[in-house]
């Protein structure tokens, strides 16, 4: 077997498109340390990159299946989507929950998040996003995604981070654990998708 066969396709979402985000500098740093972890085809996907609309169709994305009327221009987020394996997740809190902008794109996409696992880096101020994380957890869990239990904070971001990365000597031991956790659940539910339909 050649190392492809033992790699899973990681797409790190990049939730904020507000102006003067730090999302992006979040997002890089968490894609080295997934390519350094040697078990992920790393893909960042920065939703301020597409025009998400934040009117969607009567029909659920749920009922309507590979038929659902997306925009064309959403194609590439969706077909990025539909190809993980697994998900990082890089959210701010805004008053206490997550972008408008990451909602929007969840909600365009369904059994594109269906039995893959999905794991959480986000920051904030004092709480380090962690209220944005809790709401996710829950509106995924709803799409039939596996939410992971460890995850990375960022509180007070601004002062934490310096060059690129966070101050933290621990933050890289803290990304470890995570990327650990999602590796196993990637292996485990691509082995299933691939064995079992999901009954959902």
């Amino acid at each position: 077997m050649d190392n492809m066969d033992h790699t899973h396709k990681l797409v790190i979402v990049v939730g904020s498109v507000r102006e003067g985000r730090f999302g992006p500098v979040v997002a890089s740093w968490v894609a080295g340390q997934a390519r350094a972890h040697g078990g992920f085809d790393v893909d960042v996907v920065d939703l301020a990159d597409f025009d998400v609309p934040q009117a969607l169709p009567a029909e659920s994305p749920k009922h309507a299946g590979d038929d659902y009327p997306r925009p064309a221009a959403l194609a590439p987020l969706t077909s990025a989507l539909a190809g993980a394996d697994a998900f990082v997740v890089v959210t701010p809190e805004y008053n206490h929950s997550y972008p408008a902008s990451l909602k929007a794109a969840i909600d365009w996409h369904f059994t594109q998040w269906t039995a893959k696992p999905v794991a959480f880096v986000s920051y904030g101020g004092a709480a380090g996003g962690r209220h944005a994380v809790l709401h996710l957890e829950n509106v995924l869990t709803e799409l039939h995604a596996v939410t992971v239990r460890d995850g990375l904070a960022f509180p007070n971001y601004p002062t934490a981070w310096r060059d690129g990365r966070p101050l933290d000597p621990d933050a890289p031991r803290y990304a470890e654990a995570l990327l650990a956790q999602l590796a196993w659940w990637a292996a485990a539910l691509r082995s299933a998708r691939e064995t079992t339909p999901y009954p959902g």
